[in-house]
């Protein structure tokens, strides 16, 4: 059954732009290794490993393999698939809408599950775009907001900047600081 779902995979994708005219040629004995283990896995090289350098593709196939490709992951084929069409949908990339649709539809996933998860990507990135904005109007529409004067950069310290400690302070902040929710640039 795996192997006819690759096989079917394969078969899918050469109907969109991955799959190359020309044979797949390396000089790194990994990359030559990872392109024979494609070539028996999917049937033919897709182009997007050909426009790689020989160093990356075997590191590529691997990742592609080990989750992609790996029925024995935490998520399904079709939650996997639904996920990679959700991206290429908002990417936006053509080949790969077609492949990811064409590979849910071979694990199993209805015309109204591929909407849906077009349509859940859409949504997340116009909520994504829609409270940047809000936020960054709000913090610039203050009157009493003001610019850090502070020479240092990336301080960790936020009692060095005063309009950041009175919460005035316009600089870029990024959620992922060690010590709590924010990582401040200035």
């Amino acid at each position: 059954m795996l192997k006819w779902k690759i096989k079917s995979l394969a078969t899918a994708a050469g109907f969109g732009a991955l799959l190359a005219i020309s044979p797949a040629k390396a000089e790194d004995a990994s990359a030559t290794a990872a392109y024979k283990d494609i070539q028996a896995t999917l049937g033919s090289v897709p182009d997007m490993f050909k426009t790689l350098p020989d160093v990356a593709v075997a590191g590529a196939w691997a990742e592609i393999k080990g989750v992609q490709l790996n029925p024995n992951t935490a998520l399904d084929g079709k939650t996997k698939e639904l996920m990679g069409l959700a991206v290429a949908s908002q990417i936006p990339c053509q080949y790969c809408i077609y492949f990811h649709t064409q590979a849910a539809k071979l694990n199993g996933a209805t015309d109204e599950e591929i909407k849906e998860a077009v349509a859940m990507a859409a949504i997340v990135r116009t909520g994504r775009r829609c409270s940047t904005a809000a936020r960054s109007i709000s913090r610039r529409s203050s009157s009493r907001a003001t610019r850090c004067s502070l020479p240092s950069r990336r301080s960790r310290n936020k009692n060095r900047c005063p309009a950041l400690s009175a919460g005035q302070c316009l600089c870029n902040r990024t959620p992922d600081r060690e010590d709590g929710p924010w990582r401040i640039k200035c």
